[in-house]
């Protein structure tokens, strides 16, 4: 059973990878035990331009990547709300992953943590 009381993460990274799957940047993983609510995904171009960023959804049940957003152009010194007010719902196992064409991103990440001892990668 799911623990209705939950940790909170924040986690960020600046995305260096220019290619995803598995050489793509590990912005999280849900950890073993755990099921985590995304509350907010959030994605910074602090560059002059617009630049193409990809964040891919590893699925720790198939073991397969599957894109989450695919090279979206983003403005330069912008912000993308990614999620806008839906929320996302990972397994332990389960990853955020990025990676971009070019530029300077940051992506930044929030969940809820949920303890559940049936959970495991």
């Amino acid at each position: 059973m799911v623990s209705e009381t939950y940790k909170t993460n924040t986690q960020s990274v600046s995305v260096a990878a220019t290619s995803g799957g598995a050489s793509g940047n590990v912005l999280y993983t849900c950890p073993n035990n755990y099921d985590a609510t995304i509350d907010m995904l959030m994605v910074t171009n602090g560059g002059n331009s617009s630049q193409k960023i990809t964040i891919e959804f590893y699925h720790a049940d198939d073991t397969t990547y599957h894109n989450f957003i695919e090279a979206k152009s983003v403005a330069g010194h912008t912000a993308l709300n990614v999620l806008d007010a839906a929320r996302m719902h990972l397994h332990a196992g389960d990853k955020l992953v990025c990676s971009k064409d070019g530029g300077t991103f940051d992506v930044t990440m929030s969940s809820k943590e949920f303890y559940n001892p049936t959970r495991i990668a």
